[in-house]
């Protein structure tokens, strides 16, 4: 608990967030209805926070997601609009859009060197002018149905009044899935000979993970079921985080972030890990936009405003470090909750936007100094366990006083 501390922190702080603006709220937080906008509304930035995790883990920052969301936005709208392709035609056309974009700012910050801030802030400025140029400063509505699906639809299988079952049993599928990963994790860790957690702490663990799950799965199949942007997160977080912990690749990007010169000495090509990193991080970028267009049923020369300080912030309150080389993607999605669910929250209580600013920006602030602290604190505790005891060094001196012929 001591080691993960900060991963901890923010889920017990989302437990407790959630159960602060229930009781403000009258109840009104964890209703089917406003759990299934709070998927829909916080989709686009939760994709966007699992591809800035990847990026701040390699010690570097991208300020361009949100530009590069309003500009694949654009051109998925004309596309469909203007082109008249297909929806399977122009969603895959989108991602390689974004992938291209990915590795032209990968190429500069990788290979050339220039400073990753310094990239991503020319490409903000460069794609939010290029979405005005497509766009010509107008709006782009309505889009087909077959797109807003993505963002606004729902799993079939609903019997009208009744719970959603396939739902359900996707709730029973992912808890079963969860636990035996637990116990499995446990029974290898034992296997290792490494100290693990009572098996009553497991257990226990086990029950409040399916309890959990079960009980979100009951509260989206009340209304209509799991939304398609829910099963597209689901599937993004599940593969995400398989291969950040389970995968040469993610120990890559964790070598590369945690340093860079010692990752290249043991073998890593850490230009090409830099540059696919950003790679995937214009991919993701670009499902964001899609996925914002689709839900907002138009492209418009200012979406995306502020989506990558989003991003950013729920990269940091989910436990990655500013300086490089820790973060994963549960982290980074309970982060985006956590904003999400204090956006939501204080817009339900009538709260005005600017002390809904000011309360993110303290959230944000105090969860980075608590990284500080960790680490200052881990670091006394490293430097306290590798000094030598007093009372070795106590007979040595007791032998050689001050003044003596031994000196």
């Amino acid at each position: 608990m001591r080691d993960n501390a900060r991963q901890y922190g923010m889920a017990i702080a989302l437990v407790a967030i959630i159960v602060l603006f229930q009781i403000l709220t009258g109840g009104l937080l964890l209703r089917p209805l406003n759990v299934t906008n709070l998927i829909m509304q916080n989709s686009y930035i939760l994709i966007l926070a699992i591809g800035m995790m990847l990026v701040i883990v390699t010690g570097h920052i991208d300020l361009s997601v949100g530009s590069v969301v309003a500009f694949t936005g654009a051109v998925s709208a004309i596309m469909l609009n203007s082109w008249g392709l297909p929806t399977p035609v122009v969603v895959p056309s989108a991602l390689l859009l974004g992938a291209l974009i990915g590795a032209w700012q990968g190429f500069w910050i990788a290979y050339v060197r220039v400073p990753a801030f310094i990239v991503t802030l020319a490409g903000m400025l460069v794609f939010r002018g290029a979405t005005l140029a497509v766009l010509g400063g107008e709006s782009i509505a309505p889009l087909p149905t077959s797109l807003r699906v993505l963002a606004s639809g729902f799993l079939p299988g609903s019997d009208g009044d009744g719970l959603h079952l396939p739902t359900l049993l996707l709730g029973a599928a992912g808890a079963a899935v969860l636990v035996w990963i637990q116990w499995r994790s446990r029974n290898r860790s034992l296997g290792y000979g490494l100290p693990v957690p009572p098996r009553a702490v497991t257990a226990a663990t086990s029950v409040v993970t399916t309890a959990a799950i079960m009980a979100f799965a009951h509260v989206l199949a009340d209304y209509n079921g799991l939304p398609v942007v829910g099963l597209l997160l689901i599937a993004l977080i599940a593969g995400y985080s398989f291969v950040m912990r389970s995968t040469t690749a993610g120990r890559r990007v964790y070598a590369v972030g945690g340093s860079e010169q010692a990752a290249a000495l043991s073998g890593i090509r850490t230009r090409r890990t830099t540059f696919w990193v950003f790679v995937n991080m214009g991919v993701l970028s670009s499902l964001a936009g899609v996925v914002f267009t689709a839900r907002l049923n138009a492209a418009t020369p200012g979406a995306g405003t502020m989506f990558e300080l989003d991003a950013i912030a729920a990269a940091f309150i989910g436990g990655a470090s500013a300086t490089g080389g820790v973060g994963t993607v549960v982290g980074a999605v309970i982060g985006a909750l956590v904003m999400g669910v204090l956006n939501n929250g204080m817009s339900l209580i009538g709260l005005g936007v600017d002390w809904q600013q000011l309360i993110k920006g303290l959230v944000l602030l105090m969860a980075v100094a608590f990284d500080i602290y960790n680490k200052r604190r881990g670091s006394v505790g490293r430097v306290s366990r590798t000094r030598p005891p007093a009372e070795a060094a106590a007979p040595a001196e007791r032998g050689n006083p001050v003044g003596t012929a031994a000196d």
